[in-house]
């Protein structure tokens, strides 16, 4: 049975001002068409399919355009297996997983052996069986999504903690319960294959330059120093990083798009892994994922940076780009300086400026022989808090005040 690894989609997501709706729906089909290059029987998705910030309509569309991208798959017999993760709204999941199990009610029962050519959502720990399409010999999967209290306390008395850290401690001791209750349970054969899927923080991961929209002090890391030798695979999700933990089978494959700043350097990319009637064959194969380029740029001096940055950044057009700009009134316009740099990275998704003075703008002239008048210095004043509107609506409000302006001086 080959299984494609991957993980941390975030569907729908943002970055600042810019959709990634594009970049990520691109990396999905590019996951879609190693499924077919490499002739997957089982895509396991390791949580965070969706983003938090998605709308209902997005993801509507979202699953439309997921069901397009894996339909030559499906019918083909292959399956795809999910679980939720941190960005993963647990209602709306919870939703569709009722929905599918109209479809597939064999996925609510512990142990059972779901049939193929279908996709599977765990919003619970959840514990079932897939034939391999080839061998007929089965493969026992383990599915736990992030650790959250909705998700894995039972009953009252366990929602009564005191601190965060009482909760992610009871969190942590809940999730290693229910993963020790799955292979205790009957049907649960500790001498067949077994592969885990789980969106949680191990301890030991590298999480690189952050750890994404969530704090170390709020995550929730367990223990993984049996997983190794507890299965054949174990697939990770919610860190970016790719990384393997203690050994190579154990596995975070990183997400499938370069999400913010932080991820500036990663390669990102799918692992491959082979399962067989005995275990795991071979090692995992990494296949990687082109992703969008993402930096800062700084811009000191306009009148030589621009020249410089059209030559460095020719192709930019795609680039997600933080712009941090230094400008000097009097001497620099502002207003040209962004629509120079809005032509040059039309993507920029975040960007400041400041004045080179440490006393604000400037009120001396461009060759320093005297002070601009009252009128021009409101001028430029509203000509600079007024950018980011449209053209029409500033030169409206700058011909009111200027209006204004006539009268005091009448």
């Amino acid at each position: 049975m080959k299984i494609l690894h991957t993980a941390d989609w975030h569907l729908g997501d943002r970055l600042g001002r810019i959709n990634r709706t594009t970049d990520l729906r691109t990396a999905v089909e590019r996951v879609a068409t190693y499924c077919k290059q490499e002739s997957v029987d089982v895509l396991l998705v390791a949580g965070d399919l969706f983003s938090e910030l998605s709308r209902p309509d997005s993801l509507r569309e979202t699953i439309r355009h997921w069901q397009e991208a894996f339909r030559e798959f499906l019918e083909s017999g292959g399956t795809i297996l999910t679980l939720t993760g941190n960005h993963d709204n647990e209602n709306f999941c919870q939703t569709l997983v009722s929905a599918m199990s109209l479809a597939a009610p064999t996925l609510g029962h512990m142990g059972e052996t779901v049939p193929p050519g279908r996709l599977y959502l765990a919003a619970d720990p959840t514990f079932i069986r897939l034939e391999d399409r080839l061998g007929g010999y089965p493969v026992q999967f383990v599915l736990m999504p992030y650790p959250t209290p909705g998700r894995y306390f039972k009953g009252e008395a366990t929602l009564k903690y005191g601190s965060p850290e009482e909760k992610n401690q009871l969190l942590v001791a809940a999730w290693s319960e229910a993963l020790r209750a799955i292979r205790a349970h009957p049907k649960y054969d500790l001498k067949a294959p077994a592969v885990l899927g789980a969106h949680v923080h191990v301890q030991g991961s590298t999480i690189g330059s952050n750890l994404f929209r969530i704090s170390e002090e709020d995550d929730v890391v367990v223990h993984g120093a049996d997983l190794p030798n507890q299965f054949d695979y174990v697939a990770l999700g919610h860190i970016h990083k790719p990384q393997f933990l203690t050994a190579t089978h154990v596995r975070y494959c990183g997400s499938i798009e370069r999400m913010d700043l932080g991820e500036q350097g990663d390669q990102k990319g799918v692992v491959i892994v082979e399962i067989g009637p005995t275990g795991r064959n071979g090692d995992p194969v990494v296949l990687p994922l082109p992703a969008t380029r993402i930096y800062e740029v700084d811009v000191k001096n306009p009148a030589v940076d621009l020249p410089r940055l059209r030559i460095e950044y020719p192709d930019a057009q795609t680039d997600l780009v933080n712009l941090h700009i230094r400008y000097t009134a009097g001497v620099d316009q502002l207003e040209e300086v962004l629509r120079d740099l809005d032509r040059l990275f039309p993507r920029w998704y975040a960007r400041d400026w400041q004045e080179a003075s440490a006393l604000g703008p400037t009120l001396a002239d461009a060759e320093g022989t005297g002070t601009k008048s009252f009128a021009e210095t409101v001028r430029d004043y509203l000509g600079q808090e007024l950018i980011q509107h449209t053209d029409a609506e500033r030169q409206a409000i700058l011909n009111i005040a200027d209006d204004l302006l006539k009268g005091m001086s009448e």
